[in-house]
């Protein structure tokens, strides 16, 4: 049996630097089921990283897996660009069927290929087409992804700094809490939209994730969601909701923004919409915006008919009822129980809880100790990673469909390794 370095030589060897998870797990993992991934050594790892957001109904789910399987040996179209597929009308009947009409939301829908990113990206792109204007505004610790038009509506500078040219046509402002409600909500905002002298170029769009993810688990008000809807409208603003990472369910609803009762001009869909893994975005859009001419934004990989096959057997199975969003809010509200009496059992560490639904994160005073927990609870067998602008956020993104005794398992876990760092 070859050392944990014998078998990853071919990784650190021959693949670039900028991996980052390989990292934190230097173990080879070769199967994965449900929320258990089991390396290529037999040791089990509970997962509450979940692909990033990727994997909200698990790894290999067999439902899905079934309808994978059988679509891919019944030899049906998988590559198709945006030609019509019986896959894609299931798919589109699916989504309108089960998740538009039930929440009576009018959109279009535009597949601008395999990841969030793109689906970013057409969204900025089409609000500059609409509005004739090139400004977005973006908010502070945001994450939109890596591409250049991505990058300038994110906030971490590490991020940012890749791009090694200017990020322009953008400009952050504070996100809920950011001023610990010292002012009133979008005081700043306001006052620049209302001075002639701010500098601020009129936008095209607003762009705002209700849960940061990548920034540190914040999660925005629903009263603040509101007021940024209404600001939208007064000042004509379209406004962009990323849902890529808290979508499909991640905070209970399946969009993130149904708890605000808001309705974007754009949603923002990746991860987990194709239900298994598989490359699939969605960039919602309002029919009066539809303004594209045929093949003006468009890419090879957007119609991945295999991925339509999952993810329309995933609304079937998760959304034609409200069992699984039942379900994330009471494990979500779960795990908030169990991170406030941590926070209560070390009152002198800064600990802060945060987020909603399954995704939930525990903030530390420094990166060092949130890193280091992360650290622990891997020796322990559970995957987590960090987040936030110093790493200083403990990010729990596990499978909806984790089960109750996998979810105290992973729990009472955190509780030993948060006891462990702070007590060194």
């Amino acid at each position: 049996m070859p050392t944990t370095e014998e078998a990853t030589t071919i990784f650190t060897g021959l693949e670039s630097r900028v991996r980052s998870y390989s990292r934190s797990w230097p173990v080879v993992f070769d199967r994965a089921v449900g929320s258990t991934m089991t390396t290529e050594d037999g040791d089990e790892y509970l997962d509450f990283f979940s692909g990033a957001g990727a994997l909200n109904y698990g790894h290999n789910n067999p439902r899905l897996k079934r309808v994978l399987l059988d679509y891919i040996a019944d030899d049906r179209v998988t590559h198709s660009l945006d030609m019509f597929t019986s896959a894609r009308r299931d798919f589109l009947q699916e989504f309108e069927r089960s998740i538009l009409s039930p929440r009576d939301l009018d959109y279009r829908l535009v597949f601008p290929g395999p990841g969030g990113a793109n689906a970013v990206e057409a969204a900025l792109k089409l609000a500059r087409k609409v509005t004739g204007r090139e400004s977005v505004v973006n908010f502070t610790n945001a994450f939109h992804g890596m591409t250049l038009g991505a990058l300038s509506v994110t906030g971490n500078s590490l991020k940012r700094n890749g791009a090694g040219v200017p990020l322009v046509h953008a400009t952050p402002m504070p996100y809920d809490d950011y001023f610990d409600h010292s002012y009133p909500d979008f005081f700043y905002f306001e006052r620049l939209l209302s001075d002639s002298g701010s500098g601020l170029n009129e936008p095209a769009a607003v762009i705002v994730e209700t849960v940061q993810g990548e920034g540190g688990m914040n999660a925005a008000r629903a009263e603040w969601l509101r007021g940024l809807a209404e600001l939208c409208r007064t000042h004509d603003i379209l406004l962009i909701v990323d849902d890529v990472q808290m979508g499909c369910g991640r905070t209970g609803g399946f969009f993130s923004f149904e708890e605000a009762g808001i309705v974007p001009d754009m949603v923002c869909l990746s991860k987990s919409i194709s239900g298994y893994g598989l490359p699939m975005a969605l960039t919602l859009i309002k029919p009066e915006l539809d303004v594209w001419e045929p093949g003006e934004h468009n890419g090879t990989f957007r119609g991945i008919s295999p991925a339509f096959a999952t993810a329309s057997e995933a609304i079937r199975t998760y959304w034609t009822d409200d069992a699984l969003e039942k379900s994330t809010i009471t494990k979500g509200t779960r795990i908030e129980s169990r991170f406030n009496g941590i926070v209560a059992r070390h009152p002198d560490a800064s600990l802060v809880a945060k987020g909603r639904g399954l995704a939930r994160g525990l903030q530390f005073a420094t990166g060092e100790l949130a890193g280091a927990v992360c650290h622990d609870a891997f020796e322990r067998g559970l995957l987590m990673e960090t987040s936030g602008p110093e790493g200083e956020v403990m990010k729990l993104l596990p499978a909806l469909t984790i089960t109750d005794a996998e979810l105290d398992r992973g729990l009472d876990i955190i509780d030993a390794s948060v006891d462990a760092v702070l007590a060194r």
